[in-house]
């Protein structure tokens, strides 16, 4: 017999009772740090795996270090639907990032069993282990296996303290060789779904507990390097002086108004070191980093060559050396706009009245690459100014309910769409 699905207030409640018991799991006493083939993340993962079980999914520990979990559809051989997001967590990071997502698949998929509703396609929920990327330089490893697209070079990886990610792997209990085994078959997955804190100002700013996702950004990184000549602080006349410090400085402020002209763009200098780093000497050579990002790749190229032109200028006008140096860089993953409309619905369908407004994802997440598979969308929740990898990241359970009812409603909306 079919029952009533829970309200937005129950779905809550047992989020943030479910997040209390995932976020024991701390590799630092008084801390959230859960890195990637941890003691702690294989704690978490166990603790997901059980949680999974008793939601009415079957449940394990794949070869790479994710929990997967499924149930069933009503069709055969039907494409599944797949919920998912991360349980690795930065350095003294937050209660919600990753784990939020995680925990909303596992408790939408229990209030379906719960009250008797079969689902035309399967339903897979996936707990994510290496999205953050802290311990090992890889990049969203655990979901590029999925994807098909895992570097075996990652295995050679080592981390701060020189351990081989392949070893990680295994002490962790994983199988390096059985990692190409993960990889989806083509069509398997009709669309992939990941709740996620927005990690940003904008849903709080507009009073809305929930968003959706229209793109995660394009980004680019670079080290940039400027060469002055170091002098006596007390001795060299203002208008002689080649500082490397000021010089970085003025292209920081550069950098600030490129990203100011163009819409939803954004760019931060984020590390910067002055040498030699003494009271009494002008800066000889400093080095910064550069991170900028927009929703369009064309805007991302646009404000490379306008970064470059300024910072070009300012160095000859200073007198001063210049050496940019990429390292890093990223497309604009759209998302699937049949999903979006159906987070649309899914808001709908719970009576209330949030506009899902719409907006794109300056970070990262497992989603950038689970598109190279399968349609993807993304349901952002407000927190609490915008804090993450913090501490202080903070977000209501009321918002944690209302997200999770919009899921359900959007799995419910997918079923109907599919018949």
């Amino acid at each position: 017999m079919t029952q009533t699905l829970p309200s937005a207030a129950v779905l809550g409640a047992r989020a943030f009772a479910a997040l209390a018991g995932l976020n024991r799991f701390s590799d630092e006493p008084g801390k959230l740090t859960r890195l990637y083939l941890s003691p702690a993340h294989r704690q978490a993962a166990e603790w997901v795996k059980g949680a999974m079980e008793v939601a009415g999914l079957t449940a394990f520990i794949d070869a790479a270090g994710s929990v997967q979990g499924r149930r069933e559809g009503t069709v055969p051989g039907a494409p599944a639907v797949l919920i998912g997001s991360h349980i690795d967590t930065v350095k003294d990071g937050g209660r919600f990032d990753g784990n939020l997502g995680v925990v909303a698949g596992i408790l939408a998929a229990q209030a379906l069993r719960d009250a008797g509703i079969s689902l035309p396609f399967p339903l897979e929920v996936v707990g994510f282990g290496d999205e953050e990327n802290v311990r090992f330089p890889t990049h969203l490893s655990t979901s590029e296996a999925l994807a098909g697209a895992y570097d075996p070079a990652w295995l050679e990886a080592r981390d701060s303290e020189g351990v081989r990610l392949g070893d990680a792997l295994v002490a962790f209990g994983g199988n390096p060789n059985g990692i190409a085994a993960l990889a989806r078959k083509p069509g398997s997955i009709q669309a992939y779904l990941e709740v996620h804190i927005e990690q940003g100002p904008v849903l709080e700013a507009q009073n809305e507990p929930v968003g959706i996702v229209t793109a995660i950004n394009a980004q680019s990184r670079a080290r940039v390097r400027v060469t002055g000549e170091a002098g006596h602080a007390g001795t060299v006349p203002m208008a002689l002086r080649k500082d490397a410090l000021t010089a970085s400085a003025e292209m920081a402020l550069a950098l600030e108004q490129i990203a100011a002209g163009h819409e939803l763009a954004v760019g931060t200098v984020g590390v910067l070191r002055p040498e030699p780093g003494a009271t009494n000497v002008v800066p000889g050579a400093a080095e910064f980093s550069i991170d900028f990002r927009a929703p369009k790749n064309e805007t991302l190229a646009a404000m490379e060559t306008a970064i470059r032109s300024r910072f070009a200028e300012i160095a000859a006008r200073r007198g001063v050396g210049l050496e940019i140096v990429p390292y890093a860089k990223a497309d604009a993953v759209p998302m699937e706009p049949r999903l979006q409309d159906a987070f649309a619905a899914g808001i709908a369908r719970t009576g209330s009245n949030i506009a899902g407004r719409k907006l794109p994802s300056g970070a990262g997440h497992d989603a950038m690459t689970m598109a190279a598979i399968a349609p993807a969308a993304m349901l952002f929740v407000r927190n609490e100014k915008g804090i993450s990898h913090s501490p202080l990241e903070n977000m209501s359970e009321e918002d944690a309910g209302i997200a999770i009812k919009v899921l359900i409603e959007t799995l419910l909306e997918l079923a109907e769409r599919s018949k």
